[in-house]
């Protein structure tokens, strides 16, 4: 075991040499990419999905990818270093809520979204399904309703990438945290301003291997002695010590969120053949069980190798990494992490600024705006959005596991239940899916502001389960029933 004591001088200057050459190839790759894919983008439909043409290598581990690098790379080793396996059943519940979304939602998502006048929108998807026996004014409530969560949640989200980002440029690059923040906010809005959603979902593919790459390489020189060997503390392999039933329930609740989440629901819209999304399926489980594993694996081996504490747990990761390669081989790895990270955000920006390009310029300021006129509002959007994420971002106190559960469990009760009641239940009324909306956002808001007993459940349960109940209860009320 050992003490968290630096590296030698040389060999840090030797590994900071190393990333920024590394991160500056990742960057040009990047670029690339995008300007590709800015050469392909030729209408608003381009921007959006791609013209729904991703294949399902792509589309899985774009959604994967887009799901939880950041969290994956700091949030999950970090709070296994510092917990233990107790904390590894948010792992069980998100691998259930995964492979729960891609047979409940993926295959009739791709299929709706097409069939309802090529829909590139989560809340255009809605209001079109649920059009039939509904007024004009519930519709246009429930899609103007859909993209203000999608914009209140979607910040915090964009937030809690920037600070991952920030801490990645802090610890492997050596800036202090403002001028690592800023860095890779000017690059992120960059990028996605120029490439749209097929530099997004290729950049995420791209990343999505080499995640699990470097995920996989630190336990393996682990397990074969590289750190000497690897003692965790007392209790730290036992998964369920100190666990409550409360706090379980709470972690496995996590896998309710895929539900909901329009960065990963627009990878299901945007595949080219809904008839290979199986294959999608097999590719992104087994990518996911994979890299969760690893991230798990990080953060016991962290707890065993080094004796103090970390300044920062959930750079377990970049520490082992620094620890365990050659300067040249961390640098590249690191590079990897930084670039990772920063393409997650572009999805999650993509998204928002989608919302307010197509949601709400194009349906109530100018309706008759052309195709590329509405890319280029997208495109403005992204900054917009980026903004006011990177006010939120400027405290490096921030914790992104904390930051994220919030977005997470907001957009997973605000549209998981409503989506699949829309997909699988004709009865849902629009009236009972803005009810539902609501109802999950405003539960997942008071809920997590309040503390003890019952309230120390995490607030995506009970917010999943009463907007689930009132979009029933208003369907069953109003008696309507839509297509």
């Amino acid at each position: 075991m050992r003490d968290t004591a630096p590296v030698n001088h040389e060999w840090g200057e030797h590994l900071t040499t190393a990333t920024f050459a590394a991160f500056a190839g990742y960057l040009l790759i990047l670029f690339a990419i995008g300007f590709v894919a800015w050469r392909r983008t030729v209408g608003i439909s381009d921007y959006v999905l791609g013209g729904r043409t991703l294949g399902p290598g792509v589309t899985a581990l774009s959604a994967g990818a887009s799901d939880m690098s950041g969290w994956l790379l700091l949030g999950l080793p970090g709070a296994i270093y510092l917990s233990g396996l107790t904390e590894a059943w948010i792992v069980v519940g998100l691998l259930l809520g995964a492979w729960a979304n891609w047979h409940l939602v993926a295959g009739p998502l791709r299929r709706a979204s097409a069939a309802a006048d090529d829909a590139l929108t989560l809340p255009e998807l809605l209001s079109r399904i649920l059009r039939e026996g509904s007024d004009s004014r519930t519709l246009r409530l429930l899609r103007s309703t859909a993209t203000l969560l999608i914009l209140f949640f979607f910040t915090f989200y964009v937030a809690a990438g920037l600070v991952a980002g920030a801490r990645l440029f802090e610890t492997s690059l050596g800036l202090d945290y403002l001028s690592a923040l800023l860095t890779g906010t000017v690059i992120i809005v960059a990028y996605t301003m120029a490439g749209g959603f097929l530099a997004v979902s290729w950049t995420d593919f791209f990343q999505g291997s080499l995640m699990l790459l470097a995920l996989v390489a630190v336990p393996l020189l682990l397990l074969a002695g590289a750190a000497g060997p690897v003692m965790p503390p007392e209790g730290h392999l036992d998964p369920i010590a100190g666990l409550t039933p409360l706090a379980l329930l709470s972690l496995l609740a996590w896998g309710l969120g895929y539900f909901g989440q329009p960065h990963i629901l627009a990878r299901f819209m945007a595949i080219r053949d809904p008839a290979r999304m199986g294959q999608a399926r097999r590719i992104g489980m087994s990518w996911m069980l994979v890299t969760t594993m690893a991230a798990v694996a990080i953060g016991i081996g962290g707890s065993g190798v080094f004796t103090a504490a970390l300044d920062e747990p959930e750079t377990v990761f970049i520490n082992l990494t620094q620890l365990l390669f050659h300067p040249l081989i961390a640098g590249i790895v690191l590079a990897a992490i930084l670039a990772a990270v920063m393409s997650t955000i572009d999805s999650q920006l993509l998204v928002a600024s989608t919302a307010l390009a197509e949601d709400v310029y194009k349906t109530w300021v100018r309706p008759s705006a052309a195709s590329m006129e509405v890319v280029r509002v997208g495109r403005l959007a992204v900054v917009a959005v980026a903004g006011v994420a990177l006010g939120l971002a400027l405290n490096p106190e921030s914790r992104v596991l904390a930051l994220v559960s919030h977005a997470w469990a907001g957009l997973g009760a605000s549209f998981g239940p409503v989506l699949l009641l829309a997909l699988h239940w004709p009865r849902l009324t629009a009236a009972g899916a803005l009810a539902g909306m609501i109802t999950g956002g405003v539960t997942v808001i008071v809920w997590s502001e309040l503390e003890g007993g019952l309230f120390d459940l995490y607030e995506l349960l009970p917010a999943f389960v009463l907007a689930t109940a009132v979009a029933a209860g208003v369907s069953f009320s109003r008696g309507g029933e839509a297509t």
